[in-house]
């Protein structure tokens, strides 16, 4: 069997591979294996069709990573209000516990809620930042707020 067929059915395998598992990074080693194969088609030794593989399918692997990765300063899924609708919501707190902590009526049910940290807890009106498990992750509301949306403008 030639090489360049070898190369060519190894890239097949990732694909194929990828397509079971929908591991992403699988297709970009899948088009290093490629590299690989248009390189011993151009006649290279072995030496360099390796190392073109290795160095077209981990500079892939390497960007789709850079590519996909999240922003540094970006919310997390659990403080998006298109992925969790209690984002934003109003709740009121009476008292707060010595360990930073809350109970509160919300949704007809009583919840836990932590304070943003670095806030002081205090009681009042406060909007649900974050859900953090099946705790709410709160942080006071300022008076300003509160009358901004009391007035339907």
């Amino acid at each position: 069997m030639e090489t360049p067929t070898l190369w060519w059915l190894m890239s097949g395998v990732a694909v194929l591979a990828e397509l079971l598992t929908g591991t992403f990074y699988l297709l970009m080693l899948a088009l290093g294996l490629a590299a690989g194969a248009l390189a011993a088609h151009a006649g290279l030794g072995t030496l360099a069709q390796t190392l073109s593989a290795a160095a077209v399918g981990m500079g892939a692997v390497l960007a789709c990573y850079l590519v996909r990765k999240r922003p540094a300063g970006a919310p997390s899924a659990r403080a998006d209000r298109s992925v969790n609708l209690d984002v934003g919501e109003t709740v009121t707190i009476t008292q707060w516990n010595p360990d930073g902590t809350a109970t509160v009526r919300y949704r007809g049910t009583l919840w836990t809620a932590m304070h943003r940290p670095g806030a002081t807890p205090r009681p009042g009106a406060h909007r649900v930042a974050e859900l953090v498990g099946s705790r709410l992750l709160v942080e006071p509301i300022a008076a300003a707020d509160r009358a901004d949306s009391a007035d339907p403008a």
